[in-house]
């Protein structure tokens, strides 16, 4: 599997539906059976694309849409769910977070109460867990595919580790002048937990 194959193996869960969880159903069914190394590209193509969005930028405009509340875990889970909304919509924020300001999924939760979002929230955890699943599915070897990857040379992540400069979005005038659009329909503080 390559970057393209990734991409297009996410869209297709898309496509067949937009729930998440019957997303991960679909790709699981799917990648376990595939070849085993289809299966660990996966989890280490998974990696390397969500670390092109482990930004502190990123993790700020996560801050801001979770009403300051974006814990590590949180924005990991945030950047499996960027991932999940496809490759335009990954590479369009990814190059500028403010742009998230233009994401439907996201616009839709600006000025509502984090009571509200049920179903809607901007994480996907499992997203992080489904190579391992199909792995364990097509060999019974559980967790085996961070066995696989080691052998390639390669280790799983588990937390962001964010590049660029750190920042707060708790500072309106820093929020507002890094993420001026995002700032307009998020403001600290509108949302409760």
């Amino acid at each position: 599997m390559d970057v393209d194959e990734f991409w297009l193996f996410l869209q297709r869960s898309r496509e067949v539906t937009s729930d998440p969880d019957e997303r991960l159903r679909w790709l699981g069914v799917h990648l376990a059976r595939s070849p085993l190394s289809r299966i660990v590209d996966f989890q280490i193509l998974l990696n390397q694309i969500r670390r092109r969005s482990d930004t502190y930028d990123m993790w700020e405009a996560a801050n801001l849409i979770f009403g300051g509340d974006c814990s590590t875990d949180g924005f990991w889970y945030f950047q499996a769910w960027l991932i999940g909304l496809g490759r335009d919509t990954f590479d369009l924020v990814v190059t500028d977070p403010d742009n998230l300001a233009d994401v439907p999924e996201v616009r839709r939760l600006a000025g509502r109460s984090m009571r509200e979002w049920t179903g809607e929230w901007p994480e996907w955890e499992a997203l992080s867990y489904v190579a391992a699943g199909a792995y364990e599915e097509a060999t019974g070897e559980q967790e085996g595919v961070y066995d696989a990857m080691a052998r390639r040379g390669h280790r799983d992540q588990s937390d962001p580790h964010p590049t660029g400069l750190s920042w707060s979005s708790r500072n309106p005038t820093e929020a507002v002048r890094r993420l001026p659009r995002l700032s307009r329909i998020f403001s600290l503080g509108a949302s409760e937990p």
